[in-house]
């Protein structure tokens, strides 16, 4: 990161400055995610009963966040020089994003296990990922630079980074955005889990049933199942393995109600 702003301001490369500005915000990533995954490890309390695993997507929500704000940013600046391209030194800058380029792809290879499952270290993963993407630009503009002398290829560069990283984060802030919410998750269809839950034997009807994400990988449920007169204990047994055969949901709380039960009086 010092090197590329550096590097930036020698040679006067707005692909690289933009570079190096994406490369701070993955400092403050990556320490950030850690503090989360640090903090989601903490037990549970009477005040907190679901621990801290939110940590982890709440440090999500803000990578996201600031990869659109680097990325927007990068994009105003980009605009601004298209209009006055200036002169770059190509080769240094040539030098330097070959260098950025390699230090990315060896954090990508670090965090490449478990990103599809971690909207945390998803969120650090697209982080490098982009940086990395911003270091394909900005060699390819210095490439373009030294041989045809073509200085609009350093703004457009960062032009296209800018593009790249607010891609690579919508679907991630979406998907923390989901999760805060207490959306379901979007892997589970409901309409499906009701329809497991009253094919149980001994399972007249279903009703107050909510799925959501506590965190990455962890899904609850919640609902009401009206019985006949089968043994409870028996017909919870068979609700909660369907629940794990099927569709992984291993945190579930079922209440049964029998027939006639006050509060579901008119549902059952």
């Amino acid at each position: 990161m010092l090197a590329e702003i550096a590097g930036g301001l020698w040679t006067g490369s707005l692909a690289l400055l933009a570079d190096a500005a994406h490369m701070a915000a993955d400092v403050a990533a990556l320490a950030l995610s850690l503090f989360a995954f640090w903090l989601a490890r903490r037990p549970a309390s009477s005040g907190r009963t679901y621990g801290y695993h939110r940590a982890e997507i709440l440090a999500a929500l803000a990578n996201a966040s600031t990869l659109v704000a680097v990325a927007i940013g990068i994009g105003i600046e980009a605009v601004e020089r298209i209009g006055a391209p200036s002169a770059v030194r190509a080769v240094p800058m040539l030098a330097i994003a070959v260098g950025g380029l390699a230090v990315n792809g060896i954090g990508l290879l670090l965090l490449r296990d478990g990103r599809h499952d971690n909207l945390n270290l998803r969120g650090a993963w697209l982080h490098l990922l982009s940086d990395a993407l911003g270091s394909a630009a900005a060699i390819g503009a210095g490439l373009l630079i030294l041989a045809f002398d073509w200085r609009l290829a350093d703004p457009l560069a960062s032009l296209a980074i800018a593009v790249l990283v607010i891609r690579s984060a919508w679907s991630l802030l979406r998907e923390t955005v989901e999760v805060l919410m207490e959306g379901a998750p979007g892997h589970i269809d409901v309409d499906r889990v009701r329809e497991a839950i009253r094919a149980v034997p001994g399972v007249e009807s279903v009703h107050d049933l909510h799925v959501w994400t506590i965190t990455s990988g962890r899904v609850a449920l919640s609902c009401h199942v009206c019985a006949g007169d089968d043994d409870p204990g028996h017909l919870l047994q068979g609700i909660q393995q369907r629940l794990r055969a099927e569709f992984g949901i291993a945190h579930s709380t079922v209440q049964i109600e029998p027939r006639g039960f006050e509060e579901a009086e008119e549902i059952c």
